[in-house]
């Protein structure tokens, strides 16, 4: 699959989706991958955002801004800083990615999509996770899918994760932390050997 066109490297990366897509499979993965920071946004949420969750009530707006401002910094703390970050955000409305995205060329959006009945399963067996399956139709109402002017990749939850990862970085078309290691060690070897002669 052939990078985007005329993309610059991102910074941060913004893995997005409903509850139950894998976003933190995903985005955890990309981040090794990549040998870039990853944090998920489930960490920025204060206590009272995740005991409303616990009790199975939807979040409001107003509950959500102060948490998209926290990852909002840390985005800019990580562009400031020279660094790179994948995070894992729901981030279903295109507010709540204006607050993330806007005015930041270098971070990109990955879409995992998926059909709500392949969701729903993968949310029944999870354990420790503070989304019940109940507030699926709640996020899937919520859902407005990211628009071409945002610059998405959107991707099909289907395949394995790895699966998945392989397509997010082709399409990216930057180096993973493997092949840049990689040339790393040859220029290393290179120098070594003019070095011997």
């Amino acid at each position: 699959m052939a990078p985007d066109a005329e993309e610059e490297e991102p910074c941060a990366i913004v893995v997005m989706g409903v509850s139950g897509v894998g976003k933190s499979t995903i985005a955890a993965t990309l981040a090794v991958r990549l040998g870039w920071a990853y944090e998920d946004a489930d960490w920025f949420h204060p206590p009272s955002n995740v005991e409303k969750m616990h009790s199975g009530n939807a979040l409001t707006d107003e509950d959500r801004w102060p948490w998209l401002q926290g990852i909002a910094a840390w985005i800019d703390a990580t562009r400031e800083a020279g660094g790179h970050g994948v995070i894992a955000c729901s981030a279903l409305k295109r507010a709540y990615r204006d607050i993330l995205v806007a005015g930041r060329s270098d971070v990109r959006i990955v879409y995992l999509k998926g059909e709500r009945e392949l969701i729903a399963r993968r949310i029944t067996m999870r354990h420790g996770h503070f989304m019940p399956a109940s507030l699926l139709d709640s996020q899937f109402a919520a859902l407005q899918e990211p628009e071409e002017e945002e610059r998405p990749i959107i991707v099909s939850i289907d395949p394995r994760p790895r699966e998945i990862v392989e397509v997010i970085i082709a399409r990216l078309g930057i180096g993973t932390k493997e092949s840049k290691d990689r040339r790393n060690a040859r220029s290393r070897y290179a120098a070594a050997d003019i070095a011997s002669t």
